[in-house]
């Protein structure tokens, strides 16, 4: 009696990785869409102003110098400023007031400068994938090799809303139908959480030295869920130029969008991964939060653990993908 075990290039259960490995990064760029760039030479504040006035949270950096793309800044490069050279609400943020992003990136990155993360628009979407996780990054410029010209910059949450379009045109595996626990999706183990009271310079010490995208706001009796604050979230202190207090609590700095906020987008780990998927999409978030009965928290379910598991190394197949 023999299994054939087959390679996520043949078998049912490879069918997302198929898929991606047959489209390029071109066909999920939108007709238009808006990409911000920022010279090197911009200060660190107006650029970070400039990225809240457009709506968008991440921006290619050109340097003039060298005519061509060096890096990204992002909300966790605000994060980070905020969180080195904050001392106390009645010192201005010097570095943050005065720097330009090159001298912010030399400050930053020390002698470590790596070359720009990114990839050309005939690239497949599955190397896209692998990009991402594997770089332990969110943001994927495409960049045109001839031209030079970024074109747009992917994410983990575009991709998966792409193969969505999709899946019902597509065979569906057997591992869509089983639970998040059987398939062991998620973090569960060590999650990083705050409470309704923390301050938000606290709150960005954990973004920093957890390397997570979100905490969830935990109530003071036990675990249950009560909010959620995001790097997302920070960026309002600059849009609310309150950034020189950072001794207020999370709950203060999240009023702001109380009005719009439907919740935390939760699930439980005895859902399948076809509802997680579904609800993922729909709900245009990065995560969901794994609750219990209770509505106590017991673990995270990323958009890359989501790819990690559709297209990089599905279940019931060779994990050769995952290299």
């Amino acid at each position: 009696f023999v299994v054939a075990v087959k390679s996520a290039d043949e078998s049912e259960s490879g069918v997302y990785t198929r898929f991606m490995k047959s489209h390029k990064c071109y066909d999920i760029i939108p007709t238009s869409s808006k990409l911000v760039v920022f010279d090197t030479t911009l200060q660190v504040k107006k650029a970070f102003f400039a990225l809240v006035a457009n709506g968008v949270r991440a921006a290619p950096l050109w340097e003039t110098k060298k005519q061509s793309f060096v890096g990204m800044l992002t909300i966790t490069d605000f994060i980070i400023i905020l969180q080195r050279y904050y001392k106390s609400p009645l010192v201005q943020i010097y570095e943050l007031e005065e720097h330009k992003i090159e001298t912010w990136r030399e400050l930053y990155l020390q002698e470590t400068f790596k070359p720009l993360v990114n990839i050309p628009p005939d690239a497949s979407l599955f190397e896209a994938v692998r990009s991402l996780i594997r770089n332990k990054i969110h943001r994927l410029p495409i960049i045109d090799p001839v031209t030079g010209n970024a074109l747009y910059i992917l994410t983990h949450k575009r991709i998966l809303k792409f193969l969505q379009l999709f899946l019902s045109e597509m065979p569906k595996p057997a591992f869509m139908k089983r639970s998040l626990e059987e398939l062991a999706i998620g973090t569960y183990e060590d999650i990083a959480f705050i409470h309704p009271d923390t301050a938000i310079i606290k709150a960005l010490n954990i973004f920093v030295e957890r390397r997570v995208s979100a905490l969830p706001v935990v109530d003071e009796s036990g675990r249950k869920v009560v909010d959620i604050y995001s790097k997302f979230d920070v960026i309002n202190l600059a849009a609310e130029k309150t950034y020189n207090n950072l001794d207020l609590s999370v709950t203060q700095a999240l009023q702001h969008r109380s009005q719009y906020f439907e919740g935390v987008v939760k699930c439980n780990r005895l859902e399948t991964l076809e509802t997680i998927v579904d609800r993922i999409v729909q709900a245009e978030v990065h995560r969901l939060v794994v609750v219990d009965q209770n509505e106590s928290i017991v673990g995270i379910v990323s958009l890359s653990d989501i790819l990690q598991a559709l297209v990089l190394s599905p279940p019931g197949t060779v994990r050769k993908e995952a290299e």
